[in-house]
């Protein structure tokens, strides 16, 4: 008795290839580039790295950096949820248009709209003429910096999320609550397990996207050494002064921290992938 072995067709061509291919694009893109970097360091020695860690400019740059990046991407998980959940559960007027609104930070040049926020929150802007008399400064200033990574950044949580609630059944949430189970309870232990992963997606895409930010934050932090200086913008004062080994060392620090702190937001991720299906 002959035995037939069926083998499912592939729209893609075999494993080898594909992978073969996806590794030569990802070196192009990202792995050639990065390696670049490492070893064109133009007469950088650790020393020389060490030195500019130490540096208080360099730690200046990176504490601003970090926590306004931090800041606003947990900010934007709150409204990235919050505007996930409106588009995905009810329906008003406008919907298509407000849906398209929330992609625009994706297609607006940032200097845009560094030069946009500049305008709403400086002293004389529509926003900053009513706060700073209250003693408020939003423009050249931390607070500034975290408004405009919001702006940049809440299209990731949103995108991330609102996927993953149009899979979520609403029946399941209408069947906990007839059986007496409040609101909270359902969102923490029906819908939370499953958004956890997304929204630290969401983070993760956000965060990473405020490290590296420029455009739409050089207009509104007003570039204040050891005050609003971002760590993008000090390597463009290093490359513009010619001292490439410095910006080397200030852009290897910065790899080398957000690519620790991204691992660590995956594994996260990971986590608690596995501990929902557990």
């Amino acid at each position: 008795m002959s035995k037939v072995i069926a083998t499912r067709r592939r729209t893609l061509p075999g494993f080898g290839l594909t992978m073969g291919y996806s590794v030569f694009y990802l070196s192009l893109v990202v792995l050639i580039p990065l390696t670049a970097l490492v070893f064109n360091s133009t007469g950088l020695t650790w020393s020389m790295l060490v030195e500019t860690a130490t540096n208080p400019r360099v730690l200046a740059s990176f504490k601003v950096s970090f926590l306004t990046a931090g800041v606003a991407a947990l900010i934007n998980l709150g409204l990235g949820l919050l505007l996930a959940w409106v588009l995905v559960r009810y329906e008003f007027p406008g919907k298509r248009l407000f849906d398209a609104v929330i992609d625009l930070p994706f297609a607006l040049p940032t200097a845009v709209a560094g030069v946009a926020l500049t305008a709403l929150y400086a002293g004389n802007g529509w926003i900053g003429q009513l706060t700073e008399p209250l003693g408020i400064q939003l423009a050249y200033s931390q607070a500034g910096i975290t408004l405009a990574l919001m702006f940049i950044g809440i299209p990731f949580v949103v995108r991330t999320v609102q996927p993953v609630l149009e899979q979520l059944e609403a029946e399941v949430e209408e069947a906990a609550a007839t059986l007496g189970a409040g609101r909270w309870r359902i969102f923490r232990t029906i819908l939370l397990p499953d958004l956890i992963p997304p929204l630290l997606t969401g983070f993760a895409l956000a965060f990473a996207r405020g490290i590296g930010e420029f455009g739409s934050v050089v207009f509104i932090s007003g570039n204040m050494p050891m005050k609003t200086e971002i760590a993008p913008l000090l390597i463009m004062a290093k490359l513009e002064q010619f001292d490439y080994a410095g910006a080397t060392a200030v852009a290897l620090l910065l790899l080398l921290v957000s690519f620790i702190l991204l691992l660590v937001i995956n594994s996260l991720q990971r986590w608690s992938r596995k501990a929902g299906r557990a």
